[in-house]
């Protein structure tokens, strides 16, 4: 049996992960992507910022469902997962190949998720939650999540160059 290239992509909310993972698929022939995002995960706390406050505990997570995902990808050359965690899950750690790491300033992090998830009024209390409790948690993924990617990318570049820029350290390490 064979198994895919397992790619994921990490970054903070807003940091590009969907739109890079979404692009790397239309890119790398033969290819198929996970979205973390379109899994309900038992164990995943209710909410992320006080999760990080008291220590986030990545184990807690129960992503069996995304491990049986990524077994079950047998048949594609690679993998793409649109994974927030990189390597600190211990069940995911061994199905990765090469974790890449968007590393987008947050000032556009937040500014793109205000403008994806469309807040409309609710923006002042948006940037209020950010600056008393969300910031917390994109500081855990520079923190944490960064330092063990094999690839950091700039996240001011655009898609496309990110999107080379993986490829093409992609190939290094493979070949």
């Amino acid at each position: 049996m064979t198994y895919p290239t397992v790619i994921a992509v990490a970054a903070v909310s807003g940091g590009g992960k969907t739109t890079i993972t979404k692009k790397l698929r239309e890119r790398l022939s033969g290819s198929e992507a996970l979205f973390f995002d379109a899994y309900e995960f038992e164990g995943a706390p209710e909410y992320i910022t006080e999760w990080v406050e008291v220590g986030p505990d990545y184990q807690q997570w129960e992503l069996d469902p995304l491990i049986e995902d990524i077994q079950s990808a047998q048949n594609a050359s690679f993998l793409i997962l649109d994974y927030p965690f990189s390597y600190k899950h211990e069940k995911v750690k061994p199905w990765i190949d090469y974790s890449v790491y968007i590393d987008t300033p947050l000032d556009i992090a937040m500014a793109r998720r205000l403008l994806r998830d469309e807040v409309g009024p609710g923006v002042k209390e948006e940037l209020t939650h950010y600056l008393h409790a969300g910031r917390n948690a994109y500081l855990e993924m520079l923190q944490s999540i960064k330092p063990d990617a094999d690839l950091v990318v700039d996240g001011t570049l655009s898609v496309e160059n990110i999107v080379e820029h993986i490829i093409k350290n992609l190939s290094s390490e493979h070949h």
